[in-house]
């Protein structure tokens, strides 16, 4: 299985070019991970060594009027689905989830792009079930920490890490 894995995963890494945030791509494939909290599916959180969270150099508190805060921002930065459905594949395959079907996950960002997550990076990006259903719930968090961001109830790094830390509990922490 880990032989099917490092093949499958590398190559898909490769062919996508991916960044694996200096660890080699087939390392990166031949990885192991496992979703906390995954007897709830919706409310799982992803493996902290497979996905740590990254954010994007671009986006800083200086920064975040013309980045994160101005509508429409994120579709410039959001990656397309030709390089985020082959990433899911690998990484549902990693992740050891038992239903394979592609349609039933969100390849979602750990650090959304709404609070200044990489948008291309493995160590951002995980096969989040959702059960086909857009928005999850997690969407309603992001808004709500973006909303307390860009209105300065509190920093954009405060906010990255309380979603990093535990997406389910950073409402709750931030008083949001």
């Amino acid at each position: 299985m880990k032989r099917y894995l490092a093949a499958a995963g590398a190559s898909a890494f490769a062919v996508l070019g991916l960044s694996t945030g200096g660890v080699t791509v087939a390392s990166a494939a031949a990885v192991s991970c496992h979703a906390i909290n995954g007897h709830v599916a919706a409310k799982a959180l992803p493996d902290r060594k497979c996905t740590p969270g990254v954010t994007y150099s671009v986006v800083t508190q200086a920064t975040i009027g013309r980045t994160i805060c101005k509508s429409g921002w994120t579709r410039t930065v959001r990656p397309p689905e030709s390089y985020t459905r082959p990433l899911k594949i690998a990484q549902i395959a990693q992740y050891h989830y038992a239903d394979k079907r592609v349609s039933q996950y969100e390849e979602d960002h750990l650090i959304p792009l709404e609070l200044g997550g990489s948008p291309r990076s493995v160590k951002n990006l995980w096969p989040q079930y959702d059960a086909g259903h857009i928005p999850n719930p997690k969407d309603a968090v992001e808004n709500a920490l973006k909303r307390g961001v860009c209105s300065h109830k509190f920093s954009l790094k405060t906010a990255q890490t309380a979603i990093a830390v535990n997406w389910t509990t950073a409402r709750a922490r931030l008083h949001v």
